[in-house]
């Protein structure tokens, strides 16, 4: 084909092109601006350093060379002299990904001499170019903000521990690496050499919650690398010489000499007492993440979580937070992780070195060495008796948890509540609480659950559950100790089988037995089982002394029921 035909042609095709899209002819170099990306925040530019891909071709379309057979892009210094004229002034003012089409004549290129058996002498050169990176020596670490949370109560220092989700590119979009890929934040300490220093400088002043895209040189980040372990490219996959690029989540922050912090306290009007150690809480919470992710609620289990504190039974963040809290108190616990799940974390559950929040609703404490605490609310002006142990006792009671939640009361029953005190037929801190009261007295009894329920509580009461008893005593009947039918209430007769012989004829009938006995209560010496008729009473204690079954009582039957108990006692030792 005919040379000056083919550059005839070649000439009508930039032409062409030119009249579409017009491109700028620098020096003698045509220029065919084949694509240029809508956003160009920068323009290459004498000094700058640039990498790029390129096919080279003469005119007849024969390529003689190309970045991409070579496997990589070429990096050079513009303006320097490095790169031959042509090519040099074609790069001026490209974007990064941006396309071109150059036309190189001989004395920009490799001029009357040629290049050794690749280049001819004269020949004319076509490059397409494609821009992938762009940087200068003079750059510093470019951040922008995408989002901050609107409440930012602690930023980014030096020393200070992240955990951030990333997304890394090169500048033309070429993923290089990302976090959300492997499925786990990137964690490191920022200003301490543990990350490149791009990211060291970029993550400064971050917020959690802040996403934020760091643009940076990889040779200023692989300056510090370089120091730390030698190694110029490590596990991750990218070119030498490449600006990098971090679109970053900031997920956690803490400092290892952190503390517990706490926040947003509500505290009750009424608070008589604060929680110490070696106290037993009971507490619901929600567990979550600094930015707001739960991780655990004992609400969507529906019971509260039990422990005691101080003592090593929980994390020791949640050991100190909850020390010094009232009952109803609300507080937000944040915790570092070295008070909490540590650098291992917890399972799938909690990631490590996470900063983990806890916002606690206090539901009751108590110790186990708390005893029934009684406010008496009411107390008639006459009180010529009072309750103790083995008396029957007639009373009303409203039963709650400590935040005032309703389990059980006398008015939902047609009869009061009726119970022998000392008997075992109640909890232990209400029989306590109902002695000593007088007919119409009113109290307000607070119950530790090693007196009420206990550690698995019951039907209807939580376990380990504080209970509140508000009582009224409405009557009362002295009673005998358990296995008793009569008592004295002073002391027996010295010579019993002669008081009880009426007739005097060495036996005692059942009715000279019954007629003494009621004699006895009659004149408020005796007092027989509440609850049982008089003659039932003096029917079962005859039969009991009627030993071989007769129908009399002699001498050597008759034994006081406190002598056959201490022989009973003697016996048993024995």
């Amino acid at each position: 084909m005919d040379p000056v035909f083919t550059l005839f042609c070649l000439f009508l095709s930039v032409w062409s092109s030119a009249q579409s899209n017009p491109s700028p002819v620098l020096g003698d170099v045509n220029v065919d601006r084949l694509f240029v990306p809508p956003n160009c925040g920068r323009e290459a530019a004498t000094g700058d350093n640039v990498r790029y891909h390129y096919n080279a071709t003469f005119v007849d379309g024969k390529t003689f060379d190309s970045s991409y057979q070579k496997g990589g892009a070429k990096v050079a210094l513009l303006g320097e002299g490095r790169l031959i004229a042509g090519i040099d002034k074609g790069l001026q003012g490209m974007c990064v990904n941006e396309q071109r089409r150059i036309t190189i004549p001989p004395h920009l290129a490799y001029g009357s001499t040629g290049a050794g058996e690749v280049i001819p002498p004269d020949a004319t050169l076509i490059f397409d170019l494609h821009l992938v990176d762009l940087w200068n020596k003079a750059d510093l670490v470019v951040a922008k903000t995408i989002s901050t949370p609107k409440d930012c109560k602690r930023s980014v220092m030096r020393t200070d521990f992240v955990r951030y989700h990333f997304n890394g590119t090169l500048l033309d979009g070429t993923a290089f690496d990302s976090s959300y890929a492997r499925k786990q934040t990137q964690d490191s300490l920022v200003g301490e050499g543990w990350l490149v220093k791009g990211l060291d400088e970029g993550l400064l002043g971050m917020c959690v919650g802040e996403i934020r895209t760091l643009s940076s040189h990889h040779l200023k980040d692989m300056e510090r690398r370089e120091q730390k372990d030698g190694s110029q490219f490590g596990d991750i996959k990218y070119p030498p010489q490449a600006t990098l690029v971090y679109n970053i989540l900031l997920v956690d922050i803490h400092n290892p000499k952190d503390n517990i912090t706490v926040e947003n306290q509500v505290i009750p009007e009424s608070c008589q007492r604060k929680s110490v150690v070696g106290d037993y809480v009971r507490y619901h919470y929600n567990g979550t993440f600094l930015n707001g992710v739960t991780f655990d609620t004992s609400y969507r289990r529906n019971s509260t979580y039990n422990t005691y504190i101080g003592m090593g039974y929980v994390i020791a963040g949640m050991d100190q937070g909850l020390i010094g809290v009232c009952i109803g108190e609300r507080r937000r616990v944040i915790i570092p992780p070295h008070l909490a799940y540590g650098e291992q974390g917890a399972g799938d559950v909690i990631p490590p070195s996470a900063v983990v929040v806890f916002d606690v609703n206090i539901i009751d404490f108590h110790n186990p060495k708390d005893e029934v605490e009684i406010q008496v609310t009411h107390k008639p002006e006459i009180c010529n008796d009072t309750t103790e142990a083995n008396d029957v006792v007639h009373y009303h009671y409203n039963c709650t948890l400590v935040d005032g939640t309703k389990l059980f009361s006398s008015h939902d029953f047609d009869n009061m509540q009726e119970t022998t005190l000392g008997w075992d037929k109640v909890i232990d801190g209400l029989d306590r609480a109902l002695r000593n009261m007088c007919v119409g007295e009113k109290r307000v009894a607070t119950v530790p659950p090693h007196l009420g329920h206990g550690e698995k509580g019951t039907e209807g009461v939580p376990s380990s559950a504080v209970l509140v008893f508000d009582l009224e005593l409405v009557s009362f009947e002295k009673g005998v100790p358990p296995g008793y039918l009569f008592v004295w209430l002073g002391e027996a007769p010295t010579k019993l089988f002669k008081v009880l012989d009426v007739n005097k004829d060495e036996k005692v009938s059942q009715e000279e037995f019954g007629e003494f006995i009621k004699l006895q209560v009659a004149e408020d010496k005796g007092r027989i089982k509440p609850g049982m008729s008089m003659e039932l009473v003096v029917t079962d204690m005859f039969q009991n002394q009627d030993r071989n079954k007769d129908g009399v009582i002699t001498a050597d039957e008759l034994k006081l029921k406190v002598e056959e108990d201490k022989e009973k006692e003697a016996h048993d030792e024995l």
